[in-house]
């Protein structure tokens, strides 16, 4: 079957080459109103598809963004996903997708493919392994954002949650219900400062309270650890605490696992919040209270964001965008009080 052409829509409508050009960058701000109409019916009529290749090769647009996240299947990151290509499409641009799976070889292949694909933007969850090739991207005029985290060694327009304030306000939720000796379970966070900021919101909510720190309540993990080695850690010394805050989504429902299991009742034994909402969380056994980052929020930000980079290229200044948390109360921590 023969594919209509650009000449082809321009004969059958009436019209020149460069007016179809026009209607199809959306440029028809003094075209009539009949015109436009035969163009559309033309277009409809032959079936016309343009040559975006063609196009973006001219007019260097592709209508493209490029997102690289590590784990799309999340219930946050799906969230997120779902946000950027909402607002993109509002917008009229298209979204490519690559998932990385938490490998950094992957992701500098999924970054040079998007270079590749002339992609108008990237928005980016990095591993923080690839920090110079975005650095020299970014440096290059390639318009990107990073979401979730921040690096030390990378300076770049970034969407985050108030890590430090919605931490600050959780911890003192749990010190006004009377816990005192409450555990942190977290990532490493040395040079990455949005982890670093969760600690500290956690830090200044003790000393604000007069409550001294104890850092053996601050537990590390990585996703290669075992973590019932690490709650049996954090739960079976004999200073144990009253409350954990879990700072990732996985983990809390890995410590809900590791609490049936052992027979510890939430929130009579233990008490609990969990960073990050949990799908259906009300409507568990014990309802969890989570802080909420509000992923959507986040995924329409760094497309917001992603875009205006786009259109003030010749502004090279590195953004930072804030977004607020909620804390959702249920009913997973218990008052020391009565």
């Amino acid at each position: 079957m023969k594919h209509a052409k650009l000449i082809d829509v321009a004969d059958k409508a009436g019209v020149s080459i460069s007016t179809v050009s026009q209607y199809l960058s959306g440029r028809y701000k003094y075209m009539s109103k009949d015109t436009k109409e035969r163009i559309r019916l033309t277009i409809e009529e032959l079936n016309y598809i343009p040559n975006s290749i063609a196009r973006s090769l001219k007019t260097d647009v592709t209508k493209t963004i490029g997102v690289i996240v590590f784990d799309m299947a999340g219930y946050f990151t799906s969230s997120v996903l779902r946000g950027i290509d909402d607002y993109c499409k509002k917008s009229n641009y298209n979204v490519i997708i690559y998932n990385t799976d938490y490998d950094a070889e992957i992701e500098k292949k999924s970054i040079n493919m998007l270079k590749m694909l002339r992609v108008d933007g990237i928005i980016i969850a990095s591993s923080g392994k690839n920090n110079k090739l975005l650095d020299e991207e970014n440096k290059n005029g390639t318009c990107i954002v990073q979401v979730f985290m921040e690096y030390d060694d990378l300076d770049i327009s970034t969407v985050l949650s108030d890590y430090k304030g919605s931490t600050f306000n959780a911890t003192e939720y749990l010190i006004k219900l009377g816990h005192k000796k409450i555990a942190l379970i977290t990532q490493e966070y040395e040079h990455i400062p949005s982890r670093q900021d969760r600690i500290l919101g956690y830090e200044e909510a003790m000393i604000k309270n007069g409550i001294a720190l104890n850092l053996n309540f601050i537990n590390i993990w990585d996703r290669f650890s075992d973590l019932n080695k690490t709650f049996d850690e954090a739960l079976k010394s004999e200073n144990s605490p009253t409350a954990i805050f879990s700072m990732h989504s996985s983990v809390t429902a890995e410590l809900l696992n590791y609490c049936n299991m052992n027979k510890i009742n939430v929130p009579e034994d233990l008490s609990i919040i969990g960073f990050d909402e949990l799908p259906l969380a009300n409507l568990f056994k014990t309802p969890i209270t989570v802080v909420d980052q509000k992923p959507y929020e986040i995924g329409q930000k760094a497309a917001e964001l992603v875009l205006w980079k786009i259109n003030h290229k010749k502004e090279r200044e590195n953004n930072k965008v804030i977004v607020s948390c909620e804390l959702k109360i249920r009913e997973s921590c218990k008052s020391l009080d009565k």
